[in-house]
């Protein structure tokens, strides 16, 4: 079970957002390798990373950001916004990316993610973001008519690393996760699941070591962490002595 620390990426900053709207950016860093460097000194393991201004642009905008976090930490990174062909996914794997995360285009072309699948083995995660349960895309800003599980499931046997499934509804506000939603999804799937919209407290981090929530690959948290309501060492501790107890059964 994984905890990611986010970094959110708006002009060049590390932000976080209030469900998904870009005028509610509130500024956490303005170095954000500086951010991925104490996230790793801190004890993360994973990095997740989104280009906020690249989904809504469908481009790469914060490009020499994430090219400096990729210098500043060891630890793999996944990244998501603006990425939607094969050639952009080859240059940021070339460039050091652990994963891909591929939205829109999950959406849009179904069939370029799974080309890409074949292409990078192990690469490529789909972020499936959802409003009202209906996937929404172009960075949250429109919503389409899929359900989440029917469009999980067009990527079965595809090769996909893992889903991120995101509740715009809860993100960024600290309400907790949907567990129920989440759980649901990683149960219809055989691909792995990371949670992520809400993530509020240690009680959110001791949820994640319950029994039904052992088949997700991890959760990512951003706000608490940069609010100090979740503690990076206790959260990792109890994340730690859950894997350990699994691994000894």
């Amino acid at each position: 079970m994984i905890l990611f620390p986010a970094i959110d990426l708006k002009d060049g900053k590390c932000v976080r957002l209030k469900l998904g709207d870009m005028a509610t950016a509130t500024i956490y860093n303005d170095d954000p390798a500086a951010q991925a460097k104490a996230f790793e000194d801190q004890g993360f393991e994973w990095l997740h990373v989104v280009d906020l201004n690249g989904a809504f642009e469908g481009q790469s905008v914060n490009a020499s950001s994430v090219g400096a976090i990729l210098k500043a930490t060891k630890n793999p990174v996944q990244l998501g916004g603006g990425i939607r062909t094969l050639p952009q996914i080859e240059e940021w794997l070339d460039r050091g990316l652990a994963r891909v995360i591929l939205g829109t285009v999950a959406v849009r072309d179904p069939d370029l993610v799974k080309e890409a699948c074949k292409a990078f083995p192990g690469k490529i995660a789909v972020g499936i973001d959802a409003k009202g349960g209906k996937v929404a895309v172009e960075g949250w800003a429109e919503a389409s008519s899929l359900g989440v599980i029917e469009l999980a499931k067009k990527f079965e046997g595809a090769g996909v690393a893992a889903i991120i499934y995101t509740d715009i509804d809860r993100d960024g506000v600290l309400t907790g996760i949907n567990w129920n939603s989440t759980i649901d999804l990683a149960e219809a799937v055989s691909i792995p699941v990371i949670a992520s919209g809400g993530l509020a407290s240690i009680a959110d981090i001791v949820r994640m070591t319950m029994p039904d929530a052992q088949k997700l690959e991890g959760a990512i948290s951003g706000r608490a962490l940069y609010d100090g309501r979740i503690d990076p060492q206790e959260a990792l501790t109890i994340l730690r002595e859950a894997r350990n107890r699994s691994g000894a059964q």
